[in-house]
């Protein structure tokens, strides 16, 4: 049986790092592009020689062609400028802006019945570009970063209680950025909400270091931004797509009404199978949650204006 092919475009950090996570994982094989040349062919090789002690069968090409991506059942779009230390989302809109929009003409020639998941910032707003710039319909075309962001959130709540991760959920609504709405109600150890497991200080605490959790990062690295739990988010989506596991994750996805947002890609929780977005969950919002979450959509619409598509 032919394994899926999947196309990750820019062989940066988050790119390469996530062709890797999809090969351990055994999903399918990868096409790893990007302008540079012999950069992803380089990476492309190291970890083809990886599979013997990964365990997994998988074909890794490495390109500068996006011949090579004909036929992708999903495109990751990781290619764009990272944060520097200082810089803010919105400094890398148009920059980035002129980047997908050349890389999603190419996809759309190539695979036009893909799924695209976005990871570049500002993701909102990129994620919205890809929408038009391919005329999918919404269900296929999507944006990682409320996985990510629970996953910080989740991790922040196991370091602060000292229980395994495993037992942590959490839900963040919103722009991925300063305005996200990380939500304590909905966030549980093992079933019980942490409103009732942690102080309100504590909580409060590492809301914020959630929404900050990309900043600490860039700081601290002082060069480059996150890579190993963006690539790992990414997977856990494209493992949902391709196994039509119906799993409901929080991703970037494009409203029409639902959480009264009409026409901008907000994070919501959504269903993820075969079809790409195949649900928008709408949950219960208290008038607090409800002001945070419209404030985050409004500063989203904001900076998708700008764009001006």
């Amino acid at each position: 049986m032919a394994r899926n092919k999947i196309t990750v475009v820019g062989a940066g950090h988050v790119g390469a790092t996530t062709a890797l996570a999809i090969v351990t994982n055994g999903l399918a094989d990868v096409v790893l592009t990007d302008i540079v040349e012999g950069m992803p062919q380089g990476k492309a090789l190291d970890m083809m020689q990886a599979t013997p002690l990964i365990g997994h069968d998988a074909k890794i090409t490495g390109t500068n062609s996006y011949v090579d991506t004909q036929g992708s059942d999903i495109v990751v779009i990781t290619a764009g400028l990272a944060r520097r230390p200082g810089m803010s989302r919105d400094d890398l809109l148009f920059k980035n802006a002129e980047i997908i929009g050349g890389v999603v003409e190419e996809i759309v020639k190539y695979s036009p019945d893909t799924i695209i998941i976005v990871v570049t910032n500002p993701l909102d707003i990129m994620a919205y570009l890809a929408y038009k710039k391919s005329g999918f319909p919404r269900e296929r075309v999507l944006g990682m970063a409320g996985v990510l962001d629970s996953a910080r959130f989740r991790t922040f709540i196991a370091m602060e209680l000292g229980v395994s991760v495993d037992n942590t959920h959490a839900f963040v609504l919103g722009g991925h950025g300063d305005s996200m709405v990380p939500l304590p109600r909905y966030s549980t150890v093992a079933g019980v909400p942490i409103t009732e497991l942690m102080s309100e200080e504590q909580i409060n605490r590492i809301v914020q270091r959630t929404r900050q959790g990309g900043a600490e990062i860039v700081n601290l690295l002082g060069t480059g931004s996150a890579y190993f739990a963006p690539a790992w988010s990414v997977t856990q989506m494209v493992e949902a797509i391709l196994a039509d596991k119906k799993e409901i994750l929080p991703c970037a996805a494009y409203l029409e009404g639902e959480y009264g947002v009409e026409g901008a890609f907000v994070g919501v929780p959504v269903m993820l199978g075969a079809g790409g977005m195949e649900k928008v969950f709408e949950i219960q919002l208290t008038d607090d949650e409800r002001t945070a979450f419209d404030d985050s959509v409004a500063e989203v619409k904001e900076l998708t204006a700008k764009l001006d598509i």
